[in-house]
């Protein structure tokens, strides 16, 4: 089974003690990270990753946790909180020379990327997020009978144990739930990439749980620290959302207008794996965004 982006090189890179990433690297010019989502691995951005590599280093790692990537053992709430996972983007980016690259993330990569452009806006020149609200708003539009879409989220934040081994006996099940109820084209996920995500989502459910968890905890808490200090996103920022707000009760737009100050917020009509299901479209809005100037918020 093909684990890899053609034409791209992979390696393992150090990034924190006692964890390197695994990651996929290609092309030249301008370096774009690219973080994958939940439940998937870098292989998520394939299409997107090849285009981009043709004017830009595009540079596609497994989160930690994920994939081929190391899983270290919860040691607490910092071991797999967005704060950490962050961090390993920046480590990782400035071991390959870069200390200054665009970030774009997916769902759990989304809030990656998200937490990364607050804590080292210095190293991020531009920052897109697909489909997910920042953590903290998520939990607090969450309400009532409308939140079962999201019992994983209350399934995960258990305390350790009870939700490892419930996802563990069942993890392909539970896996393809969301692989097949999220997706609007399941064309769009090929038997074998599907296999491949579910193999190493099976693999990796103690930290896949871990880092839910912490977006149940510490996450909040960083999230809630940087609202109430004013601090907000500084470059510029493109969110592309499927349009759930209305059955949720919230307005996207607005929620991250809060947080960036320079937004590009659109609505997308394909499923939520969205650089799988509609690549052109995500190709395009990240080189629009990439068109932007990084420098016209001072």
């Amino acid at each position: 089974m093909d684990r890899t982006v053609p034409g791209f090189e992979y390696r393992r890179t150090r990034v924190d003690e006692g964890v390197e990433l695994n990651v996929a690297v290609g092309g030249s010019g301008p370096p774009v990270v690219l973080l994958h989502g939940f439940p998937q691995t870098h292989l998520m951005w394939r299409h997107v990753a090849a285009d981009l590599a043709a004017d830009h280093t595009v540079i596609c790692p497994d989160l930690r946790g994920y994939g081929d990537s190391d899983k270290p053992r919860e040691q607490g709430p910092d071991t797999y909180s967005k704060r950490t996972m962050a961090a390993d983007v920046v480590a990782l980016a400035r071991s390959l020379g870069h200390e200054r690259f665009a970030l774009a993330g997916h769902d759990r990569g989304a809030l990656v990327a998200f937490r990364a452009g607050l804590d080292h806006p210095a190293a991020i020149t531009h920052l897109a997020c697909l489909d997910v609200l920042p953590t903290l708003d998520m939990w607090e539009v969450l309400h009532g009978t409308t939140a079962a879409a999201g019992f994983h989220l209350y399934l995960m934040a258990q305390p350790p144990g009870l939700p490892e081994t419930m996802i563990g006996a069942s993890a392909d099940a539970f896996f393809s739930h969301f692989l097949d109820g999220w997706t609007g084209d399941p064309e769009a996920l090929p038997a074998d990439i599907r296999d491949t995500y579910l193999e190493a989502s099976r693999n990796a459910v103690p930290s896949i749980v871990a880092d839910y968890r912490a977006s149940a905890g510490i996450d909040v808490e960083h999230d809630r620290a940087d609202r109430a200090a004013g601090r907000r996103l500084t470059m510029p920022v493109s969110v592309l959302q499927q349009d759930w707000g209305a059955a949720l009760g919230y307005e996207a737009a607005a929620l991250w207008g809060a947080w960036a100050a320079d937004l590009e917020h659109t609505t997308v009509s394909c499923g939520h794996f969205m650089a799988e299901e509609a690549p052109a479209d995500i190709v395009k809005a990240l080189r629009d965004l990439l068109a932007r100037s990084p420098e016209r918020n001072g």
